[in-house]
């Protein structure tokens, strides 16, 4: 699951891994000077059920990069990625995210820091290039100066970042993908591990991403908005991207499951709509799938909302499905 601002928080990864106990789950980018210098517990906190788990950093300062990777790790992440693909402006103000692909020998040092700091592996997620650049060039530069310094896994948004004149939404969809680079980028650099991000709708399209029959096999997907809207998707990934011999989590399961999550955090003070705000698009393409997002963005907002408003939406899902039935 890709790290997404504003979506990928300790909620969104507990719900997420209700859904599919395979999946890679990642943070919301975290940059280094936040994690040095702010709430540590609110910043990097997590349950133990999203294990695994990488941590998203966003930075240029190898040394910050590597204090912050050491307190990651000692926080029990699974991985610590470098955030080489965010086009915002903030981001850019910053010199980190997508920019950092024009210098791919600070990429390297940043990289090379973190390996240092940790045991855990150390991982890259970056763009094919940014603005006029040729991408056939930048993308193997930032690979290729990373792996010298022993990175071997990289995860490629197989888009260009355009960081003068389109917004980061725009970022998201207007540059055209090339997944032919990203396949090629394995051809022919086959002892990295590599994953491809970036525009995979549902779980068709990722199987065919893997598929090899260009004699080119890739390591992974990464899975973003699709499967954040439509987060059943998940239940049949460990099935069939994993090839796990399981049934898959059926959307009704997944509740039971994260039930007792959201039953902690409730005791904690933590509001409803903070969970389930990211489960509104669970019942998608099912009878009642829009009397449960009703039920959840206007009771879940409510003082003292708890539960029971989770059991309205989901007994409004069952109730459709059963007149449907019925009729039938």
């Amino acid at each position: 699951m890709a790290p997404m601002m504003d979506w990928t928080d300790r909620h969104c990864r507990a719900f997420h891994r209700a859904l599919s106990a395979r999946a890679l789950l990642y943070t919301e980018m975290v940059t280094a000077p936040a994690v040095l210098h702010g709430d540590r517990d609110h910043l990097l906190g997590f349950d133990a059920v999203e294990h695994p788990v990488a941590l998203q950093l966003g930075g240029s300062d190898p040394e910050e990069l590597a204090q912050a990777a050491r307190i990651g790790e000692a926080y029990g992440y699974d991985e610590i990625n470098l955030n080489v693909g965010c086009p915002s402006d903030r981001v850019q103000s910053g010199r980190f995210g997508a920019c950092l692909m024009r210098e791919p020998a600070l990429v390297a040092d940043c990289m090379a820091a973190i390996r240092e700091a940790v045991s855990v592996p150390a991982t890259v997620k970056c763009r094919i290039g940014v603005d006029d650049q040729d991408p056939q060039v930048s993308l193997f530069a930032t690979v290729d100066a990373c792996a010298a310094v022993g990175i071997e896994v990289f995860i490629v948004h197989a888009r260009k970042a355009w960081l003068q004149g389109l917004s980061p939404k725009e970022n998201r969809d207007v540059p055209p993908l090339d997944y032919g680079l990203v396949r090629r980028l394995k051809r022919e650099r086959p002892q990295l591990n590599i994953s491809i991000n970036g525009g995979i709708a549902d779980l068709d399209q990722a199987e065919a991403l893997l598929d090899d029959t260009d004699g080119v096999r890739l390591d992974g997907v990464m899975l973003g908005r699709a499967a954040y809207h439509e987060p059943a998707l998940l239940g049949q990934a460990d099935r069939r991207l994993f090839g796990a011999e399981t049934v898959d989590v059926d959307a009704f399961a997944a509740l039971d499951r994260y039930r007792p999550y959201m039953a902690a955090r409730l005791a904690e003070g933590v509001r409803l709509a903070a969970m389930t705000r990211h489960m509104l698009g669970l019942m998608h393409g099912r009878p009642g799938a829009r009397a449960f997002r009703r039920i959840l963005t206007v009771e879940a907002i409510r003082p003292g909302a708890g539960l029971e408003v989770l059991d309205r939406a989901a007994e409004a899902v069952r109730e459709a499905e059963a007149r449907r039935d019925a009729a039938a």
